[in-house]
Order: structure tokens, then C-alpha cells, then sequence
């Protein structure tokens, strides 16, 4: 599993500057920064040739012609058509730069008008919130870097999903399934776990409807901004259920389940059961055992539940009954609990380590929503973000449409922490953590040790200088004695791992000897 962040971007005072090149410059300052020059040794590009966004999982693939701009997302921008975007590009000293692999083995780049953060491959929640969190410190590093560099504009980014003023972008996870589970197997068992998830792992927003004009507060940054079931797009009529087919592994093995609906969560708590959740929920699909139910109506219906922040309203299934937010998620609850005890997973002392605590988190958080919603103030983040604002509201008078409310709400999500208000509140002690800082820092800089992305983490860290290319599946070296391209395909997720490959990089200072042993099959 792994995640996808758009940051939200400004620069104040700087109209003149289009957001896609302030993107290239946020990667940019990043390659140039400490924190980058102290785990790579080069500025790796982007390997493109697997990529394929418009095959769609349904057995079909979209004719280039009729796709949205957006959806073409495995070419890169040139200069000129980021000049198109509108606005001067800025110093032209300064090249844009749109891509590069990181030596902790994830992705920094720019997705059209944001800088993106694609953390690398684990295998577990708690490494999810671990390399998600490491990327907004990659962000913060670029920030600073900005700031510090005479006749730049000053940058701020922002972990959010909106504008408020009809814009959304995205905060993506992508999970690992095999290939032989009928798709619409996947749709029917979980289009109503994610019409309600949002209860759990939303990030709260000021503002209802796309744009925001209406008063009030709601539970997603993301609900009001889907538009259908199930689809291919990923910008406009966004769907619950993405179709997009592109593994970035074994094709004839694996899919990746690509997921839009989720909210950029700083909150590790709602991270955590964001992943461990679903990661659970998959399983039970893939087995069999997911609960069986279907809404009348489920865009309605998740829009519904994230305006719904008392957890009071009932939802129309296509069987005439209604049923809660909460009464769904215990019913996925009370089927993992009883699907995980029958595969041994959650046993305290033989199970895999990592589910039994995802359930009783989970049983946790639904028993306090149950209870008062306001008892998880220091756990889940749109709860936290409502307790702030009833705080502001109360000892103001202010009613929902106070456009100091909707600042109030922008400034919980910047990143800066002598700025951020989630970063105050977990400076207090305030919201619970899951991860400490020091192993957040140490992501930054390493991959994880389980998965391929170990593999490639280590690739730019000690042969970045001659790594041309990289991408989820492969890695690019130039053998400068050679004066050829040798490209190492990594198509199985789990191979790669620290225990297959470490002695290697350990055995070999020198890139000819290290792929001559890595190309004979030893390893």
C-alpha cells in the first residue's frame, strides 16, 4: 500500500507566477536541499514506459483522444505548456523541473498544478502514516529552501484537498490486490465502507458544496466534489470507485486498486485506520466474507454523510431499509473481527502484528463516535479541526459562513509547523500520535526494508550519480564505461526487500560489479 499527496500551493503577493511552475520549484529547492543531498547522490527522472492511465479495469482502454488533459499522466509537462497554464514561468535561470526519485524510495513531482509527494511501497498502516508523514517533510524542506533562496517568491504549502472555491485535489492510496478478484466484486463490497469511511479518516471542512458558499461545517474535504459510482477519471466526474488498471507490477498477477476518495489526513489516528481499514475490508472481498449491502443512492449518500458531522441522519439502501453511518462501519467492523479470527491474522500472539491492533483501534473510535464525537477530539482530525472551530465560534460569536472560519481551516493544514494549527495542537500533546518524529525523520531519508522500494531507495543512495531513469517497476543505469543503458525491471513488489538485496549493495561500491551479480540471477 502506499499514498498519493497533492499539496494545495500558494504564494502570496506573487499572481504573476502560475501555480504549475511554483510546482517545478518546489521540486526544484527540494533537489538542492539538505535533507535530499543527504540520502541521494543525483537527480533521478522518471521512467514512463509501463505507464498506461487510460486502461481501465472494466477490459477496456480509453482512446486517447477523449481524455481529459489531466488523465495523461505518463508524459511530463515541457515549459512551454507550462507557460500555457497561464502567468510568466518565472526566472527562466531557473528550469522547471517536473520529476525525481528520492532515496527513500518514493516520488516527488509535479501532477499539472501541484507538487505531488508519492510515498514508496509498504507492507502495514503504521509505514503508510510513517512515509506519508516523511513526504510533508519533504515538503516543508522544499518550503524552506524556497524561502531562503534571494528573489524567489515565497511558498506555502498546504496538506488539504480544496480551494473552496471549486477546486479539489486529490490524496490517492493504492493497495496491492490479486488480479483473479472479479472487479465488480471490488465495486459491491466497497462502495458503502468508503460512502461512510470519511467518519473515521476524514479531514473536516468549512464549507458546503463545492465551492463552499454554503454554511456549515462537514465531515470530508472530498465528498461534495464526487460525482458517480464508478469511472475512470480522476479530476472531473470523479468516481467513488476508480477504474484505473495500472498495476505497476506483474499485469497478469496483480492490480492496484487506485483510491481517490480519501482525505490528505495529517492526523495519524485517521491515516492509520484510513489504511488498516480498507487493507482489511480488501481481504474480506478477496475472500469473500465483505457484508452485503448497497445504498439507494451512494453519491448521495457520501455527500449525505459528511454534511451529517452529528452522526444523526439514515441512509436509504436499495432494499427500502435505512441504516446510520455508524451501523455500516460496525457491520464491517463485526465481519473483519469474525473473517480475522478465522484466518488467525488478529491473534494476539500468532497473528501478523498489525491487524489486531487496526481492529481495536477501529472497534475504538466507532464505540466513541457512538458515544460523543467529541471524546475523539485527540484521535480523529475532523473532529479535532470541529472542537477548534466551536472553540473560535463560541468565544467570537461567529456563525459558519464567518470567513475567519474558513482561514481558521486553511491554516490547519499548512505545513509549516510555527504555523500549522494540527502541528500546534500535537506540539500540546494534544492529538495522539502513532509514529514519533524520530522515525518519521528516518523515512526521509530510507525506504522501507520489506518491499522493492528498498531496492530503489538504495539505488539512488548509492549509485544515484549513474541512476537515469526510475519508476515503480524499474530502475535505469547508465554504465559510464560502457556507454549504454542497462534497465532493471522490480515488478514484484516484494522482491527487492532488505533481506534479498542488502548484501549485495554492501558487496559492490562499483555499478558494473553490482549489476553483473544482480544481472547472473544470484540474487
Amino acid at each position: 500500500m502506499g499514498a498519493e499527496t497533492e499539496y494545495g500551493i500558494h504564494a502570496p503577493g506573487a499572481g504573476q507566477f502560475n501555480a504549475t511552475w511554483l510546482s517545478t520549484q518546489v521540486v526544484n529547492a527540494y533537489s538542492k536541499s539538505t535533507a535530499h543531498r543527504a540520502s541521494a547522490g543525483g537527480e533521478t527522472r522518471w521512467d514512463y514506459t509501463d505507464e498506461d492511465p487510460l486502461a481501465d479495469a472494466r477490459g477496456w482502454s480509453m482512446a486517447r483522444a477523449a481524455a481529459h488533459p489531466s488523465q495523461l499522466t505518463d508524459t511530463e509537462l515541457t515549459a512551454a505548456q507550462i507557460a500555457l497554464e497561464g502567468g510568466e514561468t518565472g526566472d527562466p535561470s531557473l528550469p522547471p523541473m517536473m520529476n525525481m526519485v528520492l532515496g527513500n524510495g518514493a516520488r516527488l513531482y509535479v501532477d499539472h498544478a501541484h507538487p505531488e509527494y508519492s510515498s514508496p511501497e509498504v507492507t502495514n498502516p503504521l509505514d503508510a502514516v510513517r512515509w506519508d508523514a516523511a513526504g510533508d517533510l519533504v515538503a516543508l524542506a522544499a518550503v524552506r529552501r524556497i524561502a531562503a533562496t534571494p528573489g524567489m517568491p515565497g511558498v506555502n504549502l498546504y496538506k488539504n484537498n480544496t480551494d473552496n472555491k471549486a477546486v479539489s485535489y486529490g490524496s490517492h492510496e493504492n493497495y496491492l490486490m490479486p488480479r483473479g478478484v472479479p472487479f465488480q466484486n471490488i465495486v459491491s463490497g466497497l462502495t458503502p465502507f468508503f460512502a461512510t469511511r470519511a467518519v473515521m479518516c476524514g479531514a473536516g471542512r468549512v464549507g458546503l458544496g463545492q465551492d463552499g458558499s454554503g454554511a456549515g461545517f462537514q465531515i470530508s474535504q472530498r465528498a461534495d466534489f464526487f460525482e458517480a459510482e464508478v469511472g475512470l477519471e480522476t479530476t472531473i466526474r470523479r468516481p467513488i470507485i476508480n477504474t484505473r488498471d495500472e498495476p505497476h507490477a506483474v499485469a497478469d498477477k496483480y492490480r492496484r486498486l487506485h483510491v481517490i476518495i480519501g482525505d490528505a489526513n495529517l492526523s495519524q489516528v485517521s491515516n492509520y485506520l484510513k489504511f488498516g481499514t480498507t487493507a482489511l475490508v480488501l481481504d474480506m472481498i478477496e475472500h469473500g466474507t465483505a457484508p452485503v449491502l448497497r445504498f439507494a443512492d451512494p453519491v448521495a449518500t457520501l455527500r449525505a454523510v459528511s454534511h451529517d458531522w452529528e452522526l444523526r441522519g439514515k441512509h436509504l439502501l436499495a432494499d427500502g431499509s435505512a441504516v446510520t453511518a455508524l451501523e455500516v462501519q460496525w457491520r464491517y467492523l463485526n465481519a473483519a473481527k469474525e473473517h480475522c479470527a478465522a484466518n488467525g491474522s488478529s491473534h494476539p500472539e500468532t497473528g501478523d502484528g498489525h491487524t489486531a491492533a487496526v481492529l481495536a483501534k477501529w472497534e475504538e473510535v466507532l464505540d466513541g463516535l457512538g458515544r460523543d464525537p467529541m471524546s475523539l477530539a485527540g484521535q480523529l482530525e475532523w473532529v479535532a479541526k470541529l472542537n477548534l472551530l466551536q472553540q473560535y465560534r463560541t468565544r467570537d460569536g461567529m456563525a459558519w459562513d464567518d470567513p475567519r472560519l474558513g482561514l481558521i481551516d486553511l491554516q490547519w493544514s499548512d505545513i509549516r509547523p510555527e504555523k500549522g494549527l494540527y502541528y500546534k495542537l500535537l506540539e500540546r500533546g494534544r492529538m495522539e500520535r502513532m509514529v514519533s518524529d524520530e522515525s518519521i525523520a528516518a523515512a526521509v531519508e530510507s525506504p522501507p526494508s520489506d518491499t522493492r522500494a528498498y531496492f530503489r531507495g538504495r539505488c539512488i543512495q548509492q549509485f544515484g550519480a549513474n541512476v537515469v531513469g526510475a519508476s515503480w517497476d524499474s530502475v535505469i543505469f547508465e554504465l559510464p564505461s560502457l556507454r549504454r543503458l542497462q534497465r532493471v525491471s522490480t515488478k514484484e513488489p516484494l522482491r527487492g526487500n532488505k533481506e534479498l538485496t542488502q548484501p549485495l549493495f554492501d558487496r559492490h561500491q562499483h555499478l558494473e560489479d553490482f549489476l553483473a551479480e544482480l544481472v547472473s540471477g544470484s540474487v
